[in-house]
């Protein structure tokens, strides 16, 4: 330890006495929560922090709000309290009241935050706000200022894949990052011994090039304090991240659904209750003279009052109303005031491909918005931009702090697109998610917390960013190359979902989401990137609302209902359909998934009466089955035919051209469905 600025015996008097009323309150808050899940007045989760005050103690001290970034854990109750959160507040959350400034009561207690101040809410998924931390690192860095993020987490969260994303990538870019590693040597019942080999889980990052490491003594304040001071001042100072180890101990059980008399002997449970860090910065405090015993007892009796009134402030403040329940789902897009339908006049603007549009529209809203960012796998490497050379020319034109590789790690992708967007409101982030949108599944941790950050921060924060995947099949490119997932994607709340066909629609949708706040998933049919049957009169501003349909072909004699690559094989049936059977067949659209158009569908139903729901991915557990779904419930009147769907065979996408054309959907399946339905 090079900077030791704190000690019993220099540290002003008025300082060691702040700190031994919020340690000792914490204390108090800490014991006193199990007793409202026994009086069934909530706090049902709760993890002790006790044996963990001197590095949470010191953490609270040295975050600066509203200018730092902290991001505390479940057990980070005195780390909250140190950085300035109250009593009321601390037991607001633990009761999930409408009140508490964590979340509202939409996320599980003893997950504090206060995101006006940069104390970050969090999910309970194990570490993975490292990744957000090393996100909005880099937009301190990007903006060049002079502030550090805080990732605070148990030692168990570095066995966790995306924590060494995390690590890595905040070494790898130099990052003002303080990963703060508090080890009390279990992971709920597994012992460290079960999580690494070696003894500090610190050791396992000796070889990183730009990575600063710090030990102390997580039981005692002054090393603490010391350690964490360190640590800013040499984050703020290099620019590079540092990780502290603090060696804790856990005087209790993992959490109140945990039992330690299950897998902790009495010797064990004796020795931790021993290195009490309360009872030992108490025992200083009068042993150097610092402090008499009746000053320590009149700062208790102030703490003990505290908490009784921010009890009987808590316990009559509102609960949340169930009326709450759909606000900060997702939030209001951005409204076209020109192109409120996302229609444009016939053969207005140039026709232009389909991966065109996407260029073009990329390169218009970075010139139009200098806060926009674009990152991925072979994005930025000489001419190339993209797998698909989508973005290409972009970083020509806006520079590499704009438009940068990113490493073939998908997790870190998208929960770094997520971290960056915290620092500023007006920041817009396009990602590819993943080259293929078969590979996005190991981003699928992150975007499952993305994508309820917006409802369980009670609308303080939502991720403004937009994922771009190059999705579907017809290239013959097999597994991991060919299949669809928008199926899946499509049962989560809190984010949209579109899959444009044609170039104008393309632009229009990628447009309105840069410009949009939340997470959009914008999948691109990548067979029809450069296919004429993509091609599309496009004006330069055009815009696409979302949850707006568009109708590709009139008619009144059945509806096919489509979107991405199978949507020009279903117009051409359409066609085939009029020329040899006379038959007037609409074609609709749906451009946007999620949401869904679900007015222009009905409409659409109840004009034709037939209706057949086509698209590439597996029928069975495809999305057609819920536009299906909701067809059977609120139009059944009008149908003159069973709802018939058209898609892929239940298999995985075989390599071979032979293969995936038997498996994918085609114009004569289409054409097949469509005279059996007009038949019927």
């Amino acid at each position: 330890m090079t900077n030791k600025k704190y000690s019993i015996k220099n540290t002003p008097k008025e300082t060691l006495e702040n700190w031994y009323y919020l340690m000792y309150l914490g204390r108090k808050l800490d014991e006193k929560a199990p007793n409202y899940l026994k009086q069934a007045l909530g706090w049902s989760y709760h993890a002790p922090y006790a044996g963990h005050d001197g590095i949470q103690l010191a953490i609270g001290q040295i975050f600066e709000k509203k200018k730092d970034y902290l991001f505390p854990y479940y057990r980070d109750m005195l780390t909250a309290i140190s950085a300035g959160m109250t009593e009321t507040e601390i037991i607001l959350n633990g009761i999930s009241k409408a009140d508490d400034p964590s979340s509202g009561g939409r996320h599980m207690s003893n997950h504090f935050a206060k995101p006006e101040w940069n104390i970050e809410n969090v999910s309970s998924c194990t570490g993975n706000h490292t990744l957000h931390a090393v996100g909005v690192a880099r937009a301190i860095k990007t903006y060049g200022e002079k502030a550090v993020a805080i990732s605070s987490q148990g030692e168990s969260s570095v066995s966790e894949g995306y924590v060494y994303e995390a690590i890595t990538g905040a070494d790898r870019e130099q990052l003002p990052v303080i990963f703060v590693i508090q080890d009390n040597g279990y992971g709920i019942s597994v012992p460290k011994k079960d999580q690494t080999a070696n003894r500090k889980v610190i050791d396992n990052f000796s070889g990183y090039k730009n990575l600063h490491l710090i030990h102390c003594n997580g039981k005692d304040v002054f090393d603490s304090m010391n350690a964490m001071d360190e640590a800013k001042q040499h984050a703020l100072e290099t620019g590079n991240p540092v990780i502290l180890h603090a060696n804790c101990v856990r005087m209790g059980s993992h959490s109140n659904s945990d039992d330690h008399l299950l897998y902790r002997d009495e010797h064990e449970r004796n020795y931790v209750k021993e290195y009490d860090p309360l009872a030992k910065y108490k025992r200083m405090l009068t042993r150097y003279k610092r402090l008499s015993e009746d000053e320590l007892k009149a700062i208790e009796e102030k703490a003990d009052k505290a908490v009784k009134k921010a009890h009987r402030a808590a316990i009559t403040a509102k609960d949340p109303s169930p009326d709450s329940i759909h606000d900060f789902v997702t939030p209001e897009p951005m409204v076209s005031e020109k192109y409120p339908e996302g229609l444009h006049e016939k053969n207005s603007g140039d026709k232009i491909k389909l991966i065109t549009a996407l260029n073009e529209t990329l390169k218009s809203e970075f010139r139009n918005n200098p806060d926009t960012f674009i990152w991925g796998q072979d994005m930025a490497n000489k001419d190339k931009g993209g797998i698909f050379n989508v973005s290409k020319g972009l970083q020509q034109e806006f520079g590499i702090k704009r438009v940068f590789n990113a490493p073939i790690a998908e997790d870190f992708i998208v929960g770094t697109a997520n971290g960056m967007s915290r620092f500023n409101d007006d920041i817009r982030i396009v990602v590819e998610g993943a080259e293929f949108a078969d590979y996005f599944w190991p981003a699928m941790e992150q975007l499952v917390d993305s994508s309820h950050d917006y409802y369980r921060s009670n609308g303080k924060f939502v991720p403004n960013m937009t994922i771009r995947l190059a999705s579907g099949g017809y290239i013959g490119g097999g597994l991991y190359h060919s299949q669809n997932i928008e199926g899946s994607l499509t049962t989560f709340p809190g984010i949209r979902v579109v899959y444009p066909a044609f170039a104008d629609d393309a632009a229009g949708l990628l447009r309105t989401s840069i410009r949009s706040k939340g997470i959009t998933i914008f999948m691109e049919p990548k067979a029809l990137y450069n296919d004429p049957k993509a091609e599309a009169y496009c004006p330069d501003d055009f815009e696409v609302p979302f949850g707006k349909s568009r109708i590709r072909r009139e008619g009144s004699d059945m509806t096919i209902i489509t979107y991405g690559n199978t949507l020009p094989m279903s117009i051409e049936v359409a066609d085939l359909l009029q020329k040899e059977d006379g038959a007037n067949v609409e074609v609709l659209d749906l451009r946007s998934l999620l949401p869904l158009d679900k007015e222009g569908i009905l409409k659409s139903v109840k004009k034709t009466n037939r209706v057949l729901v086509v698209h590439e991915d597996k029928v069975f557990g495809g999305f057609g089955g819920e536009v299906a779904a909701q067809i059977s419930a609120d139009a059944f009147e009008f149908l003159d035919a069973p709802v018939k769907r058209v898609g892929a065979e239940f298999t995985p996408v075989g390599f071979n051209r032979i293969l995936e054309n038997a498996i994918l959907p085609n114009a004569k399946r289409i054409l097949d469905a469509s005279r059996e339905l007009l038949n019927y």
